[in-house]
Protein backbone atom coordinates (compact mmCIF):
# COMPACT_ATOMS: atom_id res chain seq x y z
CA UNK A 1 0.00 0.00 0.00
CA UNK A 2 1.37 3.43 -0.97
CA UNK A 3 0.67 6.71 0.83
CA UNK A 4 -3.02 7.64 0.57
CA UNK A 5 -3.67 5.14 -2.23
CA UNK A 6 -4.80 1.50 -2.09
CA UNK A 7 -3.25 -1.03 -4.39
CA UNK A 8 -5.95 -3.10 -6.16
CA UNK A 9 -5.75 -6.78 -5.36
CA UNK A 10 -7.07 -7.88 -8.78
CA UNK A 11 -6.61 -6.65 -12.33
CA UNK A 12 -9.44 -4.95 -14.10
CA UNK A 13 -11.32 -7.26 -16.48
CA UNK A 14 -10.47 -5.08 -19.46
CA UNK A 15 -6.78 -5.55 -18.78
CA UNK A 16 -6.87 -9.34 -18.71
CA UNK A 17 -5.50 -11.14 -21.81
CA UNK A 18 -8.06 -12.34 -24.26
CA UNK A 19 -8.39 -16.11 -24.24
CA UNK A 20 -9.00 -17.77 -27.56
CA UNK A 21 -11.74 -20.38 -27.45
CA UNK A 22 -10.39 -23.89 -27.29
CA UNK A 23 -10.95 -25.80 -30.51
CA UNK A 24 -11.52 -29.53 -30.06
CA UNK A 25 -9.11 -31.76 -31.93
CA UNK A 26 -10.91 -34.09 -34.31
CA UNK A 27 -9.39 -37.54 -34.39
CA UNK A 28 -10.52 -40.05 -36.95
CA UNK A 29 -10.41 -43.62 -35.76
CA UNK A 30 -11.05 -46.90 -37.48
CA UNK A 31 -14.34 -47.57 -35.71
CA UNK A 32 -15.63 -44.18 -36.89
CA UNK A 33 -14.99 -45.10 -40.51
CA UNK A 34 -16.70 -48.44 -39.97
CA UNK A 35 -19.66 -46.70 -38.31
CA UNK A 36 -19.91 -44.26 -41.23
CA UNK A 37 -20.05 -47.07 -43.77
CA UNK A 38 -22.67 -48.92 -41.72
CA UNK A 39 -24.69 -45.71 -41.37
CA UNK A 40 -24.75 -45.28 -45.14
CA UNK A 41 -26.06 -48.82 -45.53
CA UNK A 42 -28.69 -48.52 -42.78
CA UNK A 43 -30.07 -45.03 -43.27
CA UNK A 44 -30.01 -44.90 -47.05
CA UNK A 45 -33.40 -46.76 -47.27
CA UNK A 46 -35.05 -43.64 -45.84
CA UNK A 47 -34.16 -41.73 -49.00
CA UNK A 48 -35.68 -44.43 -51.15
CA UNK A 49 -38.84 -44.57 -49.02
CA UNK A 50 -39.53 -40.88 -49.64
CA UNK A 51 -39.99 -41.52 -53.35
CA UNK A 52 -43.07 -43.60 -52.60
CA UNK A 53 -42.07 -46.31 -55.05
CA UNK A 54 -42.51 -50.01 -54.47
CA UNK A 55 -38.94 -50.85 -55.42
CA UNK A 56 -36.86 -53.13 -53.26
CA UNK A 57 -35.16 -51.28 -50.40
CA UNK A 58 -31.44 -50.65 -50.45
CA UNK A 59 -30.74 -53.16 -47.69
CA UNK A 60 -32.90 -55.65 -49.54
CA UNK A 61 -30.93 -55.11 -52.74
CA UNK A 62 -27.63 -55.61 -50.92
CA UNK A 63 -28.89 -58.79 -49.24
CA UNK A 64 -30.22 -60.03 -52.58
CA UNK A 65 -26.91 -59.55 -54.38
CA UNK A 66 -24.58 -60.19 -51.44
CA UNK A 67 -23.58 -63.75 -52.49
CA UNK A 68 -22.54 -62.47 -55.93
CA UNK A 69 -20.67 -59.48 -54.50
CA UNK A 70 -18.87 -61.62 -51.94
CA UNK A 71 -17.90 -64.03 -54.71
CA UNK A 72 -16.32 -61.10 -56.52
CA UNK A 73 -14.55 -60.08 -53.33
CA UNK A 74 -13.20 -63.60 -53.00
CA UNK A 75 -11.88 -63.30 -56.55
CA UNK A 76 -10.05 -60.12 -55.49
CA UNK A 77 -8.46 -62.05 -52.64
CA UNK A 78 -7.49 -64.89 -54.98
CA UNK A 79 -5.75 -62.46 -57.35
CA UNK A 80 -3.94 -60.78 -54.45
CA UNK A 81 -2.74 -64.08 -52.95
CA UNK A 82 -1.49 -65.45 -56.27
CA UNK A 83 0.18 -62.14 -57.14
CA UNK A 84 1.94 -62.04 -53.78
CA UNK A 85 3.06 -65.66 -54.11
CA UNK A 86 4.45 -65.20 -57.63
CA UNK A 87 5.96 -61.79 -56.88
CA UNK A 88 7.56 -63.01 -53.65
CA UNK A 89 9.24 -65.99 -55.30
CA UNK A 90 10.65 -63.95 -58.19
CA UNK A 91 11.38 -60.93 -55.97
CA UNK A 92 13.43 -63.03 -53.57
CA UNK A 93 15.74 -64.06 -56.39
CA UNK A 94 15.88 -60.54 -57.79
CA UNK A 95 16.76 -59.10 -54.40
CA UNK A 96 19.59 -61.58 -53.95
CA UNK A 97 20.87 -60.78 -57.44
CA UNK A 98 21.26 -57.16 -56.38
CA UNK A 99 23.74 -58.41 -53.77
CA UNK A 100 25.70 -60.51 -56.25
CA UNK A 101 29.48 -60.22 -56.34
CA UNK A 102 29.28 -59.85 -60.13
CA UNK A 103 28.86 -56.13 -60.70
CA UNK A 104 27.13 -56.40 -64.08
CA UNK A 105 24.58 -58.85 -62.65
CA UNK A 106 23.81 -56.70 -59.62
CA UNK A 107 23.44 -53.58 -61.79
CA UNK A 108 21.02 -55.31 -64.17
CA UNK A 109 18.96 -56.55 -61.21
CA UNK A 110 18.96 -53.04 -59.72
CA UNK A 111 17.76 -51.45 -62.97
CA UNK A 112 14.99 -54.04 -63.33
CA UNK A 113 13.91 -53.52 -59.73
CA UNK A 114 13.78 -49.75 -59.99
CA UNK A 115 11.89 -49.87 -63.28
CA UNK A 116 9.04 -52.02 -62.02
CA UNK A 117 9.06 -50.47 -58.55
CA UNK A 118 8.48 -46.96 -59.88
CA UNK A 119 6.11 -47.81 -62.74
CA UNK A 120 2.36 -47.15 -62.25
CA UNK A 121 0.53 -50.31 -61.33
CA UNK A 122 -2.29 -49.65 -63.79
CA UNK A 123 0.18 -49.25 -66.67
CA UNK A 124 1.83 -52.56 -65.79
CA UNK A 125 -1.60 -54.16 -65.67
CA UNK A 126 -2.40 -52.83 -69.16
CA UNK A 127 0.92 -54.15 -70.47
CA UNK A 128 0.21 -57.59 -69.04
CA UNK A 129 -3.33 -57.65 -70.39
CA UNK A 130 -2.58 -56.54 -73.95
CA UNK A 131 0.95 -57.80 -74.59
CA UNK A 132 0.58 -61.34 -73.25
CA UNK A 133 -1.27 -63.54 -75.77
CA UNK A 134 -4.55 -65.20 -74.91
CA UNK A 135 -3.14 -68.66 -75.56
CA UNK A 136 0.14 -70.45 -76.04
CA UNK A 137 0.78 -73.28 -78.47
CA UNK A 138 3.37 -75.91 -77.68
CA UNK A 139 3.42 -78.24 -80.62
CA UNK A 140 -0.14 -79.38 -81.07
CA UNK A 141 -1.16 -78.46 -77.51
CA UNK A 142 -2.97 -75.15 -76.97
CA UNK A 143 -2.74 -73.68 -73.48
CA UNK A 144 -5.36 -70.98 -72.79
CA UNK A 145 -4.28 -67.90 -70.89
CA UNK A 146 -7.37 -66.27 -69.33
CA UNK A 147 -7.54 -62.60 -68.42
CA UNK A 148 -7.40 -63.16 -64.68
CA UNK A 149 -4.07 -65.00 -65.04
CA UNK A 150 -2.66 -62.04 -66.94
CA UNK A 151 -3.98 -59.77 -64.19
CA UNK A 152 -2.09 -61.86 -61.64
CA UNK A 153 1.09 -61.35 -63.66
CA UNK A 154 0.36 -57.63 -63.96
CA UNK A 155 0.11 -57.24 -60.18
CA UNK A 156 3.03 -59.59 -59.55
CA UNK A 157 5.44 -57.27 -61.39
CA UNK A 158 5.33 -54.40 -58.85
CA UNK A 159 5.18 -56.96 -56.03
CA UNK A 160 8.37 -58.53 -57.39
CA UNK A 161 10.18 -55.20 -57.39
CA UNK A 162 9.03 -54.20 -53.90
CA UNK A 163 9.86 -57.62 -52.44
CA UNK A 164 13.32 -57.37 -54.04
CA UNK A 165 13.89 -54.09 -52.20
CA UNK A 166 12.61 -55.59 -48.95
CA UNK A 167 15.03 -58.51 -49.29
CA UNK A 168 17.97 -56.29 -50.19
CA UNK A 169 17.31 -53.94 -47.29
CA UNK A 170 16.87 -56.78 -44.81
CA UNK A 171 20.10 -58.50 -45.86
CA UNK A 172 22.10 -55.28 -45.71
CA UNK A 173 20.71 -54.50 -42.26
CA UNK A 174 22.39 -57.61 -40.81
CA UNK A 175 25.65 -56.64 -39.06
CA UNK A 176 28.81 -57.41 -41.02
CA UNK A 177 30.14 -59.44 -38.11
CA UNK A 178 27.75 -62.22 -39.10
CA UNK A 179 29.52 -62.58 -42.44
CA UNK A 180 32.93 -62.49 -40.82
CA UNK A 181 31.96 -65.13 -38.25
CA UNK A 182 30.59 -67.41 -40.98
CA UNK A 183 33.74 -66.91 -43.04
CA UNK A 184 35.89 -67.87 -40.06
CA UNK A 185 33.90 -71.12 -39.82
CA UNK A 186 34.66 -71.91 -43.47
CA UNK A 187 31.09 -71.29 -44.70
CA UNK A 188 30.76 -70.45 -48.36
CA UNK A 189 28.90 -67.29 -49.37
CA UNK A 190 25.90 -69.33 -50.45
CA UNK A 191 25.81 -71.28 -47.19
CA UNK A 192 26.14 -68.07 -45.19
CA UNK A 193 23.26 -66.46 -47.07
CA UNK A 194 20.81 -69.37 -46.82
CA UNK A 195 21.74 -70.77 -43.40
CA UNK A 196 22.68 -67.68 -41.40
CA UNK A 197 21.63 -64.39 -43.00
CA UNK A 198 18.20 -65.10 -44.50
CA UNK A 199 16.76 -66.79 -41.36
CA UNK A 200 17.61 -63.61 -39.43
CA UNK A 201 15.96 -61.49 -42.14
CA UNK A 202 12.54 -63.11 -41.81
CA UNK A 203 11.41 -61.00 -38.88
CA UNK A 204 12.68 -57.88 -40.61
CA UNK A 205 10.90 -58.67 -43.88
CA UNK A 206 7.58 -59.88 -42.50
CA UNK A 207 5.99 -56.53 -41.45
CA UNK A 208 6.70 -54.70 -44.74
CA UNK A 209 5.70 -57.81 -46.67
CA UNK A 210 2.33 -57.87 -44.90
CA UNK A 211 1.88 -54.17 -45.56
CA UNK A 212 2.61 -54.79 -49.24
CA UNK A 213 0.01 -57.57 -49.32
CA UNK A 214 -2.59 -55.18 -47.91
CA UNK A 215 -1.75 -52.64 -50.64
CA UNK A 216 -1.99 -55.31 -53.35
CA UNK A 217 -5.38 -56.45 -52.06
CA UNK A 218 -6.75 -52.93 -52.25
CA UNK A 219 -5.17 -52.41 -55.68
CA UNK A 220 -6.89 -55.44 -57.20
CA UNK A 221 -9.94 -53.23 -57.87
CA UNK A 222 -7.88 -51.84 -60.77
CA UNK A 223 -8.65 -55.09 -62.55
CA UNK A 224 -12.16 -53.75 -63.11
CA UNK A 225 -10.70 -51.33 -65.67
CA UNK A 226 -9.65 -54.22 -67.90
CA UNK A 227 -12.90 -56.14 -67.51
CA UNK A 228 -12.04 -58.71 -64.82
CA UNK A 229 -15.16 -59.82 -62.97
CA UNK A 230 -13.97 -58.83 -59.52
CA UNK A 231 -16.04 -57.07 -56.84
CA UNK A 232 -16.03 -53.57 -58.32
CA UNK A 233 -17.05 -54.84 -61.75
CA UNK A 234 -19.87 -56.90 -60.24
CA UNK A 235 -20.96 -53.90 -58.17
CA UNK A 236 -21.40 -51.87 -61.35
CA UNK A 237 -23.29 -54.75 -62.96
CA UNK A 238 -25.60 -55.03 -59.95
CA UNK A 239 -26.28 -51.31 -60.12
CA UNK A 240 -27.19 -51.61 -63.81
CA UNK A 241 -29.35 -54.69 -63.12
CA UNK A 242 -31.37 -52.67 -60.60
CA UNK A 243 -32.15 -50.03 -63.19
CA UNK A 244 -29.34 -47.64 -62.36
CA UNK A 245 -31.12 -46.25 -59.31
CA UNK A 246 -29.26 -43.24 -57.97
CA UNK A 247 -30.06 -44.15 -54.35
CA UNK A 248 -28.19 -47.45 -54.79
CA UNK A 249 -24.91 -45.97 -56.00
CA UNK A 250 -23.40 -44.92 -52.67
CA UNK A 251 -24.63 -47.92 -50.60
CA UNK A 252 -23.37 -50.51 -53.10
CA UNK A 253 -19.89 -49.02 -53.27
CA UNK A 254 -19.94 -48.46 -49.51
CA UNK A 255 -20.54 -52.19 -49.12
CA UNK A 256 -17.48 -52.88 -51.29
CA UNK A 257 -15.47 -50.41 -49.22
CA UNK A 258 -16.66 -52.10 -46.03
CA UNK A 259 -15.54 -55.54 -47.24
CA UNK A 260 -12.03 -54.33 -48.05
CA UNK A 261 -11.82 -52.40 -44.78
CA UNK A 262 -12.86 -55.37 -42.64
CA UNK A 263 -10.27 -57.55 -44.40
CA UNK A 264 -7.33 -55.13 -44.61
CA UNK A 265 -7.55 -53.27 -41.29
CA UNK A 266 -6.74 -56.34 -39.11
CA UNK A 267 -3.70 -56.93 -41.33
CA UNK A 268 -2.58 -53.40 -40.56
CA UNK A 269 -3.00 -53.97 -36.82
CA UNK A 270 -1.12 -57.26 -37.03
CA UNK A 271 1.70 -55.54 -38.91
CA UNK A 272 2.07 -52.89 -36.20
CA UNK A 273 2.04 -55.59 -33.51
CA UNK A 274 4.77 -57.55 -35.27
CA UNK A 275 6.89 -54.42 -35.62
CA UNK A 276 6.66 -53.84 -31.88
CA UNK A 277 7.31 -57.51 -31.09
CA UNK A 278 10.34 -57.76 -33.35
CA UNK A 279 11.43 -54.21 -32.52
CA UNK A 280 11.74 -53.42 -36.20
CA UNK A 281 12.38 -49.75 -36.85
CA UNK A 282 11.85 -48.07 -40.24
Amino acid sequence: MTEGRATPTTDLPVLLPVRSPSVPVLRFRAWQGLALAVAVLLFAPAAGAQTGSEELSIVGVIIKWMPLLLTGFGFNLLISVLSMALGTIVGLGLGLLQLSEFRWLSRCAWVLTQFFRNAPWLVLLFFAMYLIPYEFRIGEVTIPFPDWVKAVIGFALPVMANVAEIVRGAVQSIPGGQWEAADSLAFSRRQTMWMIILPQCVKRMLPPWMNLYSLVTMATVLASVVGINEMLTLTAQVHNAEGGRTDLLAPLYAFALLCFFIYCYPINLWTVRLERRFNVKG
